[in-house]
């Protein structure tokens, strides 16, 4: 799937969420996920959304889960948010996501001033990896009811880099071909005859 159909779909989810699904009522939610080229590498960037019932505190974060191919200091943020890697978790209590503890974890943990309820984009976050190719994979964030302030974790889908898969042909492709080569080409020969 290519990155703008990925996009594309994680937008339209994400929306429609936000309109009327029961991820209405959650934490933080990535809005759509790009992946463009940079320097042999490949920028893998994340627009992340407060929702309209939602606040954000200092000490909430969010968590995506897996990345593959993690550059080393090729995070960036918007002001008031740091960043830290693990191979296991941040999880916010009372959600499961997948987590594979070979995997680096990228989270991203808010230390600006409260930031009230209103369907707020909170920018673009982003990190180098060595792949392009996606694969879907966990989101987990924490952060604050406005109705209660009491905390609110959530966890949805989005995607993560992974490598390439083998593209070496099977061996029984392979002899398939090495037979039927052969028979197109005698079959072309008596076409020119």
């Amino acid at each position: 799937m290519t990155p703008f159909t990925r996009t594309t779909r994680w937008f339209a989810a994400c929306a429609l969420a936000l309109v009327g699904g029961t991820a209405a009522r959650a934490g933080l939610l990535p809005v759509s996920v790009t992946i463009t080229p940079d320097g042999g590498n490949y920028r893998w960037t994340y627009a992340i959304v407060l929702p309209t019932d939602t606040q954000l505190r200092a000490g909430d974060f969010f968590t995506i889960y897996d990345f593959a191919g993690l550059t080393t200091t090729s995070n960036v943020q918007p002001d008031g948010w740091k960043f830290s890697q693990a191979n296991v978790g941040p999880t916010p209590t009372g959600v499961t996501p997948t987590d594979d503890p070979t995997l680096p974890n990228l989270t991203w943990t808010y230390t600006g001033p409260t930031i009230n309820s209103g369907q707020i984009g909170l920018g673009n976050f982003w990190a180098d990896s060595a792949y392009g190719t996606s694969t879907d994979s966990s989101f987990t964030a924490k952060t604050q009811r406005t109705a209660d302030g009491k905390v609110d974790a959530n966890i949805t889908s989005t995607v993560v880099p992974v490598p390439s898969p083998n593209l070496v042909p099977e061996p029984g492709t392979l002899a398939l071909a090495g037979i039927g080569l052969p028979l197109l080409g005698l079959f072309r020969r008596r076409r020119l005859v």
